[in-house]
């Protein structure tokens, strides 16, 4: 495993925040590009979650993948709580990439 590579959990929503989406990768500025250009088809393209709201960076990819089950596994609320708690007005987080 690259010693220097890092992990990303993220959580990005919609126009209106009324949609969640959690994923992982090890590219996140990709990654985001790719949703908010809907080159990702299913869940993302078909609800336009184009904002990314919230962000963890991990040094190893089993610590981010259990955190993103661990997210995804809360409930709504949860979900709610963790993006307001480090972004309350809920910002689009691409522009600090």
């Amino acid at each position: 495993m690259d010693m220097g590579k890092q992990f990303y959990i993220y959580i990005m929503t919609n126009f209106h925040n009324t949609v969640r989406y959690t994923g992982f990768t090890s590219n996140l500025s990709k990654r985001v590009s790719q949703h908010k250009e809907k080159l990702v088809k299913g869940f993302t393209s078909k609800y336009n979650v184009n904002k990314l709201v919230h962000f963890e960076v991990f040094e190893n990819a089993y610590d981010a993948i259990a955190r993103e089950k661990q997210i995804k596994g809360g409930s709504r609320s949860k979900k709610v709580k963790l993006v307001e708690s480090l972004n309350p007005d809920w910002k689009d987080l691409s522009d600090t990439l």
